[in-house]
């Protein structure tokens, strides 16, 4: 095998109850994956990260701005991160020490998505899916996320395993940042029949709402912040296009309405 693509670890709905439930499986599958591949004499590993280990863990009053691959999440600020994204920092900051010590000859790439979006393909859908089914369900928090569809995800795995000077870089997968209010006009659009929010919660309501409803705990960082990226890497250095935001919307929308999701 000439390259391996590790795509994914532990993300759930809800924030878990021992954070070392999403830490160790990530950290430790990653340098399993690591270890094999470069005893193995693969050529490349491509590592699916997340910009959850680039965005957070500043300081209050710090946190909304414009961030690139050369930033990094401090996981010791756990007031401003969450365990899905201190375990996402610590396996691809374990990766970049591994291939510090390793000399095998083999290269890394690591991707580093937004919140992707784009079409489900079963019942058990990605947790970013999450963004949509809660618009269709009627709450809208005032919180906004770098978004992706899928299928360019998928695009940027491969130009990142095939190119040559993709080896030993990070990229940022983005179509740029959108507003929850956004989505809702989107969905509102397509969906004229459908009660789709209008008026945002306000963030008291929000953490309010987080104690009956768990699936909100993990946003409430992103209250009242935005956070961008700048993904202009991947499309000067990979040629990478990826699809529009409303595109990865509206078709996520599509395929959790079609598996009754909403």
């Amino acid at each position: 095998m000439e390259f391996v693509q590790h795509i994914a670890s532990p993300f759930p709905r809800e924030l878990p109850d021992n954070e070392d439930d999403l830490i160790i499986p990530a950290k430790n599958g990653t340098l399993i994956v690591l270890k094999a591949a470069a005893a193995h004499n693969v050529k490349r590993v491509v590592l699916t990260s997340s910009v959850g280990s680039i965005i957070y863990g500043r300081n209050n009053g710090d946190r909304s701005g414009m961030y690139s691959e050369s930033d990094w999440t401090n996981t010791q600020n756990k007031e401003d991160t969450t365990p899905y994204f201190r375990s996402k920092t610590i396996a691809e900051k374990a990766s970049w020490e591994f291939m510090d010590q390793d000399h095998s000859g083999m290269e890394l790439t690591t991707v580093c998505p937004g919140a992707i979006l784009g079409p489900v393909l079963e019942k058990d859908f990605g947790t970013s899916a999450n963004i949509v089914i809660k618009m269709l369900d009627g709450s809208m928090p005032d919180i906004g996320f770098d978004i992706v569809d899928v299928r360019s995800v998928a695009v940027l795995l491969i130009r990142a395993m095939e190119h040559p000077e993709a080896a030993n870089e990070r990229f940022i997968g983005s179509a740029g940042f959108l507003k929850f209010k956004e989505v809702a006009d989107m969905l509102r659009q397509e969906y004229p029949d459908k009660k789709i929010p209008k008026r945002i919660l306000p963030d008291f309501l929000v953490r309010l709402l987080s104690y009956f409803d768990a699936s909100l705990q993990p946003i409430l960082i992103d209250l009242g912040v935005e956070r961008k990226v700048d993904y202009s890497k991947a499309q000067n250095l990979l040629d990478w296009k990826p699809l529009p935001n409303r595109e990865a919307v509206l078709s996520c929308a599509k395929s959790v309405n079609e598996f009754g999701l909403v």
